[in-house]
């Protein structure tokens, strides 16, 4: 019988659908490899009876004729910045830590609604600040993947969805949900060798999402190819009331109508993307993909991003002043963590509340955004770069004048080890450089593997497109797909 945890949610659906095997044998085959790699540390709680649950329901409904929803028979990891009610949810960090909704967010019920099963709350950065997956409380995510020159460190999954990552590279999900506030669905996509998928921001609702910065929060499908990315997309986009900036759009069938035929179409190429200090193995790459897109019939033009090089300082101004606002709300008085000291006063709980619960990359950015909003600095610091914000943007709007999609690498290196840049946030905050862009102007993006390094390990391509055209993006991904053949798979160690 074929491997089941070796099929993506295309090829469960459909095989549930026809009958070739239960929805019920899929389920109790990734609880099983779920199971079995706690190594990994990608999960922060596994929900086996959530997912057999729904793969219940799901064959009950066939065995009725009922109709089958676009994800049924698919169970998959939920990273735990998404409220699941009556599952704990902790955005990975102490101070949510045994927190337990009484709701659901709009995205996973979305997902339970078109028939997917939830096998666990996947491990993430904690509050989705990081790059590597190395802040999370729960300790650290380890890529299933490993140098072929014999080195044997851990190498890190990408952040902050790196549980989603792992998940997904090391066959014990089909797909996960992941969040991208400036290059975390896409950067760990690429160091694992899978898709993810960004789209326009407001595509999918952010209510009852743990927020980070609320104008760059994004949540997007993580799986293994283009198509299954698309079929995810498609449950969990949608317009919700509850979110002031949903976006009221119908909901393509972007499924149904990849198509990998670029003829007629643009390829944008930004000059101001090829960086000193990007591996020669990622340039590579970025050609193999340009001829890749030619040879699928696009024309080739050359543009440019001139405000580029503002964008992660930019960045960094604006997350962390939203993060400082956001997570003002964990004070200990409502939910989560109260650290309470024998005698202590109100501003005595704060305080104590605050510093064990957040960890040390939160407080950071926590006292970045402090500072940037404060008095003396908001016009210096925050506005200046709510100005870089709108220049990069009208950068966008002029360059897709002359194109239809931006093709670029997705990160500047391959995976690195665990620890290697940790103890310097500026080198970790670099490998966000080319992902940040896209995420400051609100636009949809993906990462599809394109090859290996040197050292075997998965390289990612980025497309970015014009507001509300997700359809442009997963066509072009789709091209670069077939082309690249990317077949590479991590040997198991776990």
């Amino acid at each position: 019988m074929t491997d089941l945890t070796k099929l993506g949610v295309a090829a469960i659906r459909n095989g549930v659908a026809a009958g070739e095997f239960t929805a019920r044998e899929v389920a109790e085959a990734f609880n099983a490899n779920v199971a079995a790699a706690a190594a990994l540390n990608a999960f922060i709680v596994t929900t086996p009876d959530h997912a057999l649950a729904a793969a219940d329901k799901v064959d009950t409904d066939r065995a009725a004729g009922r109709p089958l929803g676009g994800m049924a028979g698919v169970p998959i990891g939920m990273k735990d910045l998404f409220a699941t009610q009556g599952v704990q949810t902790t955005a990975a960090s102490h101070i949510l830590e045994g927190f337990i909704p009484q709701y659901e967010s709009t995205v996973s019920g979305k997902l339970w609604a078109a028939g997917a099963g939830m096998l666990g709350k996947l491990n993430l950065d904690q509050f989705a600040m990081g790059s590597s997956n190395e802040t999370s409380y729960f300790g650290n995510v380890i890529s299933p993947w490993r140098r072929s020159d014999g080195g044997n460190a851990a190498l890190a999954p990408g952040g902050s969805s790196g549980g989603s990552s792992t998940a997904v590279s090391a066959w014990l999900a089909p797909a996960a949900t992941g969040t991208d506030t400036g290059g975390s669905i896409r950067q760990p996509a690429a160091f694992t060798g899978i898709t993810g998928v960004k789209p326009t921001y407001g595509r999918c609702s952010r209510w009852g999402i743990v927020a980070f910065a609320s104008s760059l929060d994004q949540a997007g499908p993580m799986a293994r190819d283009v198509t299954d990315c698309a079929i995810m997309l498609g449950a969990m986009a949608g317009f919700d009331p509850k979110d002031s900036t949903s976006l009221d759009l119908p909901v393509p069938d972007w499924a149904g109508s990849l198509n990998a035929d670029m003829r007629g179409k643009k390829i944008g190429i930004p000059r101001e993307y090829r960086m000193e200090g990007t591996d020669a193995d990622i340039l590579k790459s970025w050609d193999d993909g340009i001829a890749w897109l030619k040879d699928a019939g696009a024309e080739v033009v050359d543009i440019s991003l001139p405000h580029t090089k503002y964008a992660l300082p930019a960045y960094y101004i604006i997350a962390p002043a939203e993060a400082s606002s956001n997570l003002a709300r964990y004070d200990g008085v409502r939910y989560g963590l109260r650290d309470l000291p024998e005698g202590a006063g109100l501003q005595d709980m704060y305080a104590a509340t605050r510093s064990d619960g957040f960890g040390d990359e939160v407080k950071r950015r926590i006292l970045i955004g402090t500072y940037v909003l404060s008095a003396g600095f908001y016009d210096a610091y925050y506005n200046q770069a709510q100005r870089i914000r709108t220049l990069i943007s009208r950068d966008f709007e002029n360059a897709f004048k002359d194109c239809d999609v931006i093709l670029a690498p997705t990160t500047p290196t391959a995976a690195f080890a665990l620890g290697e840049k940790s103890d310097d946030p500026l080198a970790m905050y670099l490998n966000d450089v080319f992902a940040v862009p896209a995420s400051l102007a609100g636009l949809p993006a993906m990462s599809v593997p394109c090859g290996v390094n040197s050292q075997g390990l998965p390289l990612g391509l980025q497309i970015i497109g014009k507001a509300f055209d997700e359809q442009g993006v997963l066509n072009a991904g789709l091209a670069i797909e077939k082309r690249a053949g990317f077949i590479a798979t991590p040997e198991k160690w776990w």
